[in-house]
């Protein structure tokens, strides 16, 4: 009687490991691409705000009348009323995916960035603006990934690991 008792305990344990390793196996086959999903998704997030301390700090300059030497010259003369404080708001940022770029060999995304200067009229001006919130914009996605050397002086486009990052131009409320 205990031969038996033995024999049957022996199966028992024997069927359990080869359970548990094909259960175990199971879940992290089904696991992989999830987490793969998430690390994309992450990626993506910390790219988007990124982008939004970028455009806030473009705005914060923009708003201060904060430019480099060359730019404040060329304003100076061109755009005479960027030299002034004025009021600029971002109001919101957007993405949208345009598929895998073959000459990155990553997929595209191209930033919307909406601003507000009510006391900013001439067009002129607000493209100025909008190209100072898009630089900034771009310029912190390369901080964050440590991408500048990848780019050219205006970063763009703006590059992470697995997307590279445009700028549409900004669209003035």
């Amino acid at each position: 009687m205990n031969d038996k008792m033995q024999n049957l305990t022996d199966d028992r344990q024997g069927q359990l490991p080869i359970e548990f390793v094909i259960v175990m196996g199971i879940t992290v086959v089904l696991l992989f691409p999830l987490i793969m999903g998430l690390m994309n998704s992450n990626e993506l997030n910390q790219a988007m705000s990124a982008s939004r301390a970028g455009a806030l700090q473009g705005a914060l300059y923009d708003g201060l009348a904060i430019y480099p030497d060359d730019a404040y010259r060329d304003y100076i003369i061109k755009h005479p009323r960027l030299v002034n404080p004025s009021g600029v708001k971002i109001t919101k940022i957007y993405y949208s995916k345009e598929g895998f770029n073959q000459s990155y060999q990553k997929t595209k995304i191209q930033l919307k960035i909406h601003a507000s200067a009510p006391s900013v009229i001439d067009e002129s001006d607000r493209n100025c603006l909008g190209d100072r919130i898009n630089y900034y914009a771009r310029k912190k996605i390369c901080e964050s990934f440590h991408t500048q050397n990848l780019t050219n002086s205006v970063f763009n486009p703006a590059f992470s690991d697995n997307y590279v990052f445009t700028t549409a131009d900004v669209c003035w409320e």
